[in-house]
């Protein structure tokens, strides 16, 4: 019989895009243990555009803190540890980074009579720059995803509430080491190069999770065909790498963890109701007690963000698409922040910008990862506990 495990989430704040001191100081108080680190997802305060260095930079930090914390040498954490950062903190969202963690639960305890949360990481080969957005990397990260899922021990699809990946982009080397080899590319444009990149990983996490079939899936419908996306998938694109890093989050009978994820998909940018389905399904109740006292029960939010093709929100024109001063991802960014941050009553949300095949035109999928309770996170969930406030609510 395989132990059971844990999965832990810390949300730390980030002064900048270097700020490791928070990471450090859990590790130091034992609410971390570096060894265990199997992905950090970042917010930073870069533009989210082809040339966001934040998002290297940070991803070095990282990288480095977590090799010196853990006594393991850089390569081997940045062969095991995805590190997904994203790029731009518009509005009023506040730059932090999520820390997961996956351990052995120390003692035996009774199954729980839920599934809780569970993670799986897995990571394509590099890719030439002439697959980027193409059929070879939706066919490769559909690999990942189901091999992430086994990881994670999670057998059905419909336990997967939430994967991300971080995927590369087409620089203009990129683009000319192609052309110079006879290959052509699935664009010459840098900044759609992010798009296609994003688009073909969010085809291939719907093809995992059969949201999708190969019939419906071709690179020619890559960024073409809106009415095909996944309603679990978060990509993200950015020049630090040329792998996608997929992490894939669900529930599982299989892990005693004391959180647990549920998500709902965003119709369009103002889908309060959908943010409140995620809320519900995993215990939390919506309105002002959320924003007061059981703030303490979320333990991070992740949303994916992308203005509408049509021009319009329920029937109001907007001008994200017209605006040639400050991209509409941007603007997409602050404003799903914004209506998050209401429902919340908080600012640190990962809200990530470009949702190509990541949910409807102009929506897009929300993640709430809930504590169950007030006990230890890295004890199992013990369901005899008198405080179990899952159990209460339930």
């Amino acid at each position: 019989m395989n132990t059971p495990r844990l999965a832990l989430v810390h949300r730390l704040p980030a002064a900048s895009p270097d700020d490791t001191s928070a990471l450090v100081a859990a590790v130091q108080r034992g609410d971390i243990d570096p060894t265990r680190i199997v992905a950090i997802l970042g917010k930073t305060e870069g533009n989210g555009c082809v040339n966001d260095f934040t998002r290297g930079y940070a991803t070095l930090a990282l990288k480095q803190a977590v090799a010196a914390l853990s006594g393991r040498a850089l390569d081997d954490v940045a062969k095991h540890v995805a590190f997904v950062m994203s790029g731009g903190t518009e509005g009023g969202l506040s730059p932090h980074w999520l820390v997961f963690e996956t351990r052995d639960a120390p003692v035996a305890a009774p199954p729980p009579d839920r599934a809780t949360l569970a993670i799986g990481v897995a990571m394509t080969p590099d890719f030439a720059p002439q697959d980027i957005g193409r059929l070879a990397q939706i066919e490769a990260t559909a690999a990942a995803v189901t091999r992430a899922m086994a990881e994670a021990g999670i057998t059905s699809p419909a336990d997967v509430h939430y994967v991300q990946v971080k995927c590369p982009l087409l620089t203009r080397e990129r683009i000319e080491r192609a052309q110079r080899a006879g290959h052509s590319v699935a664009t010459e444009d840098t900044y759609l190069s992010m798009g296609y990149s994003r688009g073909a990983s969010a085809l291939g996490v719907a093809l995992a999770l059969g949201e999708l079939t190969h019939v419906a899936v071709s690179a020619a419908r890559v960024c073409d065909d809106a009415a095909l996306y996944s309603g679990c998938a978060s990509t993200s694109a950015g020049i630090e790498l040329m792998q996608n890093q997929v992490m894939v989050l669900g529930n599982s009978h299989a892990w005693h963890s004391r959180f647990v994820i549920g998500h709902g998909v965003m119709q369009d940018a103002l889908d309060v109701d959908a943010v409140e389905a995620a809320l519900v399904s995993v215990g939390l109740v919506p309105g002002a007690a959320l924003r007061g006292a059981g703030r303490e029960r979320v333990a991070t939010v992740l949303a994916k963000a992308e203005p509408s093709r049509s021009g319009l929100i329920r029937g109001r024109r907007h001008i994200m698409l017209d605006d040639s001063d400050i991209h509409s991802s941007r603007h997409a960014r602050a404003l799903v922040g914004g209506v998050l941050a209401g429902v919340f009553g908080d600012t640190q949300l990962f809200v990530s910008g470009g949702a190509e095949h990541q949910g409807p035109d102009g929506g897009g999928p929300v993640a709430v990862i809930a504590r169950l309770d007030g006990g230890s996170p890295t004890q199992p969930l013990n369901w005899n506990e008198p405080n179990n406030t899952d159990r209460e609510n339930s």
